[in-house]
């Protein structure tokens, strides 16, 4: 069964679009846009609600039903024409039918005037696939998180408050579960006094049911032929029983510090992908962001190998990690289309170069039953726009080598260099490296966060982000934390006059890429036992064994027996993992106080407990991305962003603690064992 459906579209006499699954438009035939922004834009008080923002605020709107991104596009155009240079808008909407890229693209070309803002998204309109995706415009100032998926199970993960509601599902008779009582109650939930909703709609039960949950609702006149819509602010009191459930304290959010604009400065230690995303994920939220590196250069380790493969490793039942790295695989794939030097909108020097990256596709052998078997299973569970199944015949033509195995193809994926992408991510004006800086400690002094080096004071600032990978674990507020590393190493192999004919990354054990600047890179190993960080020829011979594996034709590119290894070039670094192999994101709590605070959790798991957790204020975690960071640290990097910045986070609440810091605390608590022999839930 497909992941999910894309819409199914007619074209009627004038060009518009029509639903085939709800037969019904997707906007008023008399002028969409007029509709919207009569409808969303008028009766939400958007032009002086952004005139009224303050700076570095961010103003929230969630919307029920993307459909063709007309609204959005409104309310995107609305916000450059009224909102402070330095506000941000973030926009979430669900939609359980996306409409293909080219549809989408047919649809907005009915609105010349929104030509410019269409172009930016849709570029940045690709991997889009089920559960929460997350995309970046306007050079970071504009956010939009589709929710691809039914309603109701969207809005119940998606955590935090919203300042405005579009209510633009197809009309009630057609799609009943886009209005019910459930889903107005989630709508409660994540309002605040002053949310505003607006719909086109004036059907009796929807007021109704709105009114019920805590919408004050009144009719207004709509738009065109239609005498009355709806339109209404959120009033719910203290008793209301849509009022927001309690989050579990220790995953609940800390209380935000109050920074005015000059006090928003951030302290990221780690230069690597994790280190950079983070950087530029709160630069583009205004906030002055100082980068500590221990090395000479960004990206030396971990981050600094000569190509990094986009690889999705998934599972077809849903699992934490799974649903990470698919939402992960479409960010970090927007981001290479948001710097592709062709047609970024970013400043020259943080463009990538065609050369650094391309989207060439990866191809997974199954090498043997077991793993076909899994394969297959992948290829009944996701659609074909992420991965397909291929014969033996088909992959040979795809990789353009002869293989004797069929898999998986993922035309989406291929690979990048990763030192370019943290280059074009620390390019911006707010953020600042310090090379050859080694954080030793960190204080806490008066709000603000010091960080010290064998020299003495280095940096400080109200908010620290670590992303030094498993190096977390050296300073004393995070020593807790259950990390480790494997060492891995690439190869560095000269292409020949034959192996330049290899068209994308065949992957199985190990991996070949195609050649970048005549070089191929083929890996990686995993060494749990050896702790150099130089490359060593048994792990070049290693690699070799692996490429000799993948397919015996490769024999005939280079006669791997006779290869002198002592000349080879390659890369070695350690990959900082978590016992669940999930990632480390969010912030960070005291240990020895959070084992006292909730200790009778050792005696019954479930017991309510609201004591508040003892956070360390404003330190925040980025790390144990493994072998997965291109796919994984970008968005957990908006993640954090989210976490400091009090915004919605991009990813659902259960998968955001599913990466919780406290987890593995939390865990030992529950079972009353000793947080070394935690083990995933």
């Amino acid at each position: 069964m497909a992941e999910f459906d894309h819409a199914q579209l007619n074209w009627d006499e004038q060009g518009q679009p029509l639903s085939s699954q709800f037969d019904d438009v997707y906007f008023s035939k008399a002028s969409g846009l007029a509709e919207s922004q009569h409808v969303f834009i008028q009766h939400n008080h958007l032009p002086e609600r952004f005139a009224a923002l303050r700076t570095g605020e961010t103003f929230v709107i969630a919307e029920t039903g993307f459909g063709t991104g007309l609204n959005f596009l409104c309310a995107w155009q609305c916000f450059l024409a009224h909102a402070p240079a330095d506000a941000r808008l973030q926009f979430i909407s669900v939609e359980k039918y996306p409409l293909e890229r080219d549809d989408l693209m047919q649809a907005l070309a009915l609105w010349p005037q929104l030509s410019e803002l269409r172009e930016q998204l849709l570029q940045q309109y690709v991997a889009i696939h089920s559960g929460f995706q997350h995309l970046l415009l306007g050079q970071g100032r504009i956010s939009l998180t589709l929710l691809i998926g039914d309603v109701l199970p969207m809005l119940e993960q998606l955590d935090g408050k919203i300042d405005a509601w579009f209510l633009d599902g197809f009309a009630p008779s057609k799609n009943p579960e886009m209005w019910n009582e459930q889903v107005f109650a989630q709508l409660a939930r994540l309002a605040t006094s002053s949310t505003t909703l607006a719909t086109f709609t004036s059907a009796g039960f929807v007021r109704r049911g709105l009114l019920a949950a805590g919408f004050a609702m009144q009719r207004v006149p709509g738009f065109g032929r239609k005498r009355e819509m709806l339109a209404g602010l959120f009033q719910a009191n203290a008793t209301d029983s849509s009022a927001d459930k309690k989050t579990a304290p220790w995953f609940a959010r800390p209380a935000p510090t109050q920074l005015t604009g000059e006090q928003r400065h951030a302290i990221v230690i780690g230069a690597g992908i994790a280190g950079c995303a983070s950087a530029a994920s709160l630069a583009a939220r205004g906030w002055r962001v100082t980068v500590l590196e221990q090395h000479t250069t960004i990206a030396p380790e971990a981050s600094g190998n000569a190509q990094g493969i986009l690889y999705l490793k998934l599972s077809a039942h849903g699992t934490a990690l799974s649903q990470f790295i698919l939402s992960g695989f479409g960010y970090t794939r927007r981001l290479l289309e948001a710097y592709n030097s062709q047609a970024s909108v970013y400043p020259p020097a943080a463009r990538l170069h065609p050369s650094d990256w391309d989207i060439c596709g990866v191809l997974q052998l199954g090498f043997n039953p077991k793993e076909q078997k899994r394969l297959d299973t992948l290829a009944a569970h996701f659609p074909p726009s992420l991965l397909r199944a291929v014969d033996a015949t088909e992959a040979s033509q795809l990789a353009g080598v002869a293989l004797d195995k069929g898999g998986l193809f993922y035309p989406e994926a291929g690979w990048i260099h990763p030192p370019a992408l943290c280059h074009a991510l620390s390019q911006h004006p707010l953020v600042s490296i310090k090379n050859s800086q080694q954080a030793m400690t960190l204080q806490h002094t008066a709000g603000q966060w010091q960080v010290h080096t064998e020299d003495g004071l280095i940096a400080s600032a109200p908010v620290v982000v670590l992303c030094n990978a498993a190096n977390v674990t050296q300073f004393s507020q995070t020593q807790h934390l259950a990390l480790s590393k494997v060492r891995g190493q690439t190869t560095q192999l000269p292409a020949t006059g034959a192996s330049q004919a290899i068209n994308c990354v065949v992957c199985a054990d190990g991996y070949i890429a195609p050649a970048r600047k005549a070089m191929h890179t083929i890996g990686a190993s995993f060494n749990f036992a050896e702790n150099s960080q130089a490359a060593t020829l048994a792990e070049h011979h290693s690699n070799l064994a692996l490429l000799q594996a993948l397919a015996p034709s490769f024999s005939l590119h280079w006669a791997t027996d006779a290869i002198a290894v002592t000349n080879l070039k390659g890369h070695a670094a350690f990959r900082c993992t978590s016992i669940d192999y999930l990632p480390l994101i969010g912030p960070v709590a005291q240990d020895a106080e959070f084992m006292q605070t909730y200790a009778d959790l050792r005696k019954d798991a479930r017991l309510p407990l609201t004591q508040p957790c003892p956070w360390h204020n404003g330190l925040y975690i980025n790390t144990a991305h493994g072998s997965r960071g291109l796919l994984s640290a970008p968005l957990a990097a908006e993640l954090v962003a989210a976490w400091i910045c009090a915004e919605p986070l991009p990813l659902p609440l259960a998968l955001a603690q599913h990466c919780h810091p406290n987890r593995f605390a939390l865990r030992s608590l529950m079972r009353n064992r000793s947080k070394e022999n935690a083990t995933p839930l």
